[in-house]
């Protein structure tokens, strides 16, 4: 089939070179300007370079709603459009006009985590799963009829760095599978559940700022999904900023005010954490690295040389 493919970063680029490698022809690559947004400088691979590369046209575009943009479509004559990590909405007079409508590829199990950073927030609320799932478009964002979905385990201490990589590398197999399909001539796929669908937001750097009320467990996976190259989860320790790198959920269970600095057990400084941390029922989370506000790595051991005091969400 001819394909015109809109994508932006490393999951626009795995899919058009997964494009260029199939029985499928790319006529036409439609990608965003770079940009200096901190989660848009992470995987960044370049779909413009690839494009050119390989003698592919390019246009590059923020939004897909001007007069040319629809020309050169018209002019490509697709059969179909493949998108991925798209950042703006398609109009439907894009996502209407080739023969097959438009394949959206996304890195989530639809319905749920539609919209932005699926992986991050899976992660955060403690899914056991992950995956991309490959859709038809429609007027709402996500929610087409699903053609192709494949999942992976989220193992205890996997990060989001991980799950990118495990989920990246299902972006082939799902959305050539799911071409290959169309061309076969189906046209009834999976309806989503809409009653299980769930929407967020892009992350900012204000989504990794610690609250000390959340449970220990909850912020283990917080950290974790704050892994490089991500921002890293961060709080305030005597009015400065420390990011925390590494941790992990106490064995004991420590009473009082969340945010106090208690205890050292191995090789970590336990903070109390939870709402109803005052009970005694909670678990700590124990950190064992951090970088202060001069870049300097080092054990939480080594930085917290004494117990006491506050970390807090703010100095």
């Amino acid at each position: 089939m001819r394909v015109v493919m809109f994508g932006y970063q490393t999951w626009g680029h795995r899919t058009l070179q997964a494009l260029l490698d199939s029985e499928h022809d790319v006529v036409l690559v439609v990608t965003h300007p770079k940009s200096e947004h901190v989660y848009e400088k992470i995987w960044s691979d370049s779909v413009a370079d690839l494009a050119e590369q390989h003698g592919v046209p390019v246009l590059l575009r923020n939004r897909p709603d001007d007069d040319e943009l629809l020309a050169r479509l018209k002019e490509a004559d697709p059969d179909i459009i493949v998108a991925n990590n798209w950042r703006t909405w398609l109009p439907p007079r894009v996502f209407n006009l080739p023969r097959h409508g438009t394949l959206n590829v996304h890195d989530s199990l639809l319905p749920k985590y539609a919209g932005f950073s699926p992986l991050i927030w899976a992660l955060i609320n403690g899914e056991t799963e992950v995956g991309v799932t490959a859709h038809m478009m429609n007027d709402e964002l996500d929610a087409g009829d699903i053609v192709r979905q494949e999942a992976v385990p989220v193992g205890p201490k996997d990060t989001a760095t991980d799950l990118f990589h495990r989920t990246v590398d299902l972006i082939a197999p799902v959305t050539v599978g799911a071409l290959d399909l169309i061309a076969s001539g189906q046209r009834e796929f999976v309806h989503q559940d809409r009653s299980q669908a769930s929407f967020f937001h892009k992350r900012s750097v204000e989504d990794s700022r610690i609250d000390w009320t959340w449970s220990a467990q909850e912020l283990d996976r917080l950290v974790r999904a704050q892994s490089e190259p991500y921002p890293s989860a961060f709080t305030f320790h005597r009015g400065r900023r420390i990011e925390v790198l590494a941790a992990f959920v106490s064995e004991g269970r420590y009473g009082g005010t969340p945010g106090r600095v208690f205890y050292r057990e191995g090789d970590g400084v336990v903070i109390v954490a939870g709402a109803e941390a005052r009970y005694g029922r909670s678990h700590g989370l124990a950190i064992t690295r951090v970088r202060t506000e001069d870049g300097r790595e080092l054990p939480a051991a080594e930085y917290f040389t004494s117990m006491g005091g506050y970390l807090t969400a703010r100095p």
